[in-house]
């Protein structure tokens, strides 16, 4: 157990990389397609992209990568337990264009399960419980028990396949799914990474819009962590405010339960800006929000922070934290290491 109060006394800055000092850099394993470029850099050609389940998320995700990812992917599997819903959007995402030739998209074509892992990267949004609208409290760690049984069974097909791509987590909860997947696969750290940060960070940049105390966010804030209920938000890094970071922070997360109190599932946002935005990101070695590994072998925790795959490894940001800031990332990590 670490001593907040210590951490938070301490007057110097703080760094992430404290949280864990001996985990070792994530550098991508030989074989790897990111390993030694990115599309369009050098020899490297456009990448496939496989998605494991079509609902709500997935088709949304789905939709995302088609309209946005045509510098990035020459196709997208689609893989679901229903055979029709595969046809459907085989048949929808195809439709779906320019005219006239003018801006090719990827094809969108339907894979077998035996087939899932023969890509660059494999997307998995199934789940197995999925809150009714109506649920209250954060209904993200009451799928976690359902949902990892499912990471567990894809993770396993993915180390027994000997795959070296990537293998994305969007599926909630992202950060003890994606630890999940890493011990039933033995894949190695960097190959996985979760997908739920990037909408968070919208949401709050939602916010500071709408309210002038919190516009610093716009220009120098920063997201970590996971995207339940110990998200933290910080309004500026470079003069965090404990207070307003506080109150910036409980209204990311409650923007969740807001939609759901309209009568509505909160899918849109996530399978765009945590799914299809910050994938495409990422697998163009840019800057993005996602969960990467932060551990010495197996004892870990997958974290959410800006990163970016740069010269094969998975780059962190890592700027001077202030203490109190420092503490509620900490906070966050040890309750993410006594999940699983």
């Amino acid at each position: 157990m670490r001593h907040f109060s210590q951490s938070s006394q301490s007057l110097r800055p703080r760094s992430v990389r404290e949280l864990c000092p001996d985990s070792p850099e994530l550098l991508l394993p030989a074989g790897c397609p990111l390993a030694d470029g990115f599309p369009g850099s050098g020899t490297s050609g456009r990448l496939t992209a496989h998605i494991i389940a079509l609902g709500d998320v997935g088709s949304a995700l789905l939709l995302g990568l088609r309209l946005l990812g045509a510098d990035v992917l020459s196709s997208i599997g689609i893989y679901d337990m229903n055979e029709n819903i595969i046809r459907r959007y085989e048949m929808e995402m195809n439709q779906i264009g320019w005219p006239f030739g003018s801006h090719p998209l990827p094809d969108v074509k339907a894979v077998t399960e035996a087939e899932l892992l023969d890509c660059d990267i494999v997307i998995f949004c199934a789940s197995k419980a999925v809150p009714p609208v109506g649920a209250g409290g954060d209904v993200r760690m009451a799928q976690f028990e359902a949902n990892r049984k499912i990471a567990s069974y894809y993770g396993n097909l993915a180390g027994q396949k000997g795959f070296k791509g990537i293998f994305a987590v969007v599926s909630d909860p992202v950060d003890p799914l994606c630890k999940e997947v890493l011990l039933s696969s033995g894949l190695h750290p960097s190959q996985v990474r979760g997908y739920g940060l990037g909408v968070m960070n919208k949401r709050a940049e939602y916010f500071a819009r709408k309210d002038e105390r919190f516009s610093s966010y716009l220009q120098s804030g920063r997201a970590f962590g996971p995207h339940g209920a110990d998200l933290v938000i910080a309004n500026s890094i470079t003069d965090y405010d404990e207070a307003l970071s506080d109150e910036l922070t409980k209204l990311t997360v409650n923007a969740n339960m807001a939609v759901r109190e309209l009568g509505f599932k909160p899918y849109i946002a996530p399978a765009l800006s945590s799914g299809a935005v910050s994938l495409l990101l990422t697998l163009q070695g840019r800057w993005n929000y996602s969960s990467v590994y932060m551990g010495n072998d197996r004892k870990g925790a997958f974290l959410g922070i800006k990163n970016r795959i740069f010269e094969g490894t998975a780059q962190i940001e890592d700027l001077p934290l202030s203490p109190s800031l420092y503490c509620r990332i900490e906070r966050a990590y040890d309750n993410l290491l006594k999940l699983i």
